[in-house]
């Protein structure tokens, strides 16, 4: 069975090998474009005003890197500003920036999904918001239920678009290993952290394509939501952890060679 990564760019390379360390036959097959905004100046000046925020939420890998950036020469991380995210891909990320780990909230390892609510009612929830400005860091678009419940409590919510995301445009390693999964689906794994990744997949596909054999595994129950929507019948969860993923493909595969003739 091949595990078909789809997060975007480096990260999709990135758990290839970490998949392919465990054992696993991974491929990099990236849903997602990600790219600069046309527009730095909304990060330049978000950068300008961070000092003067209670917190920064960053949504993912990719928006800490596209706001780290445009960082300003020989510029810290404010030491009164936390920096909060809602998993740990995205932490790692922090830290890796110069963050000071005292200052990165996430939600606990033992936490029943990595999401808005989870960092909301760990870490977020006790405080007292009123009078505080914070900074969602996205791309275009995106959730508003942290945003919402955090000016319920009070705050002045703004936001930023440190990246744009985009359909891929595959090259001809990328549409062979669709056309493969297309043409063998039991003999494939989608990985999906993304319920954009799922329909970018649905738009790169033929129009008359059944998805009622592909498996996925999905790192949060919206997005297997979104594959059993797409109409794929076998779609499993996992954390989106190495230990969450890896242990969830490894119980697939054995289930896999266990019903076999």
């Amino acid at each position: 069975m091949r595990v078909l990564v789809t997060r975007p760019q480096p990260q999709a390379d990135a758990w290839v090998e970490r998949l392919r360390a465990a054992g696993l036959d991974a491929q990099a097959l990236p849903l997602i474009d990600v790219a600069a905004p046309k527009d730095a100046r909304q990060v330049q000046d978000a950068w300008a005003a961070l000092p003067r925020d209670a917190m920064a939420l960053f949504v993912s890998p990719n928006a800490v890197a596209h706001f780290f950036a445009v960082r300003p020469a020989a510029e810290g991380w404010p030491s009164q500003v936390l920096a909060a995210c809602t998993g740990p891909g995205t932490a790692a990320a922090l830290r890796a920036n110069g963050v000071p780990p005292t200052q990165v909230i996430e939600p606990p390892a033992d936490a029943p999904q990595f999401d808005s609510e989870a960092l909301w009612h760990a870490c977020l929830a006790p405080r007292d918001w009123r009078g505080h400005s914070v900074l969602i860091v996205r791309g275009d678009g995106g959730r508003n239920w942290l945003a919402d419940t955090l000016k319920a409590q009070g705050a002045a919510v703004r936001f930023v678009q440190a990246y744009a995301r985009a359909l891929p445009v595959l090259d001809a390693v990328a549409s062979r290993l669709l056309a493969e999964a297309l043409a063998r689906p039991r003999e494939h794994l989608w990985l999906f952290s993304s319920s954009q990744a799922i329909e970018h997949l649905s738009r790169l596909a033929p129009a008359a394509t059944d998805w009622s054999q592909a498996r996925a595994l999905a790192t949060h129950p919206r997005i297997a939501a979104s594959a059993h929507a797409q109409g794929m019948r076998e779609v499993h969860e996992a954390l989106p952890t190495e230990a969450g993923v890896i242990a969830a493909i490894s119980t697939i595969a054995a289930h896999i060679e266990s019903t076999r003739p």
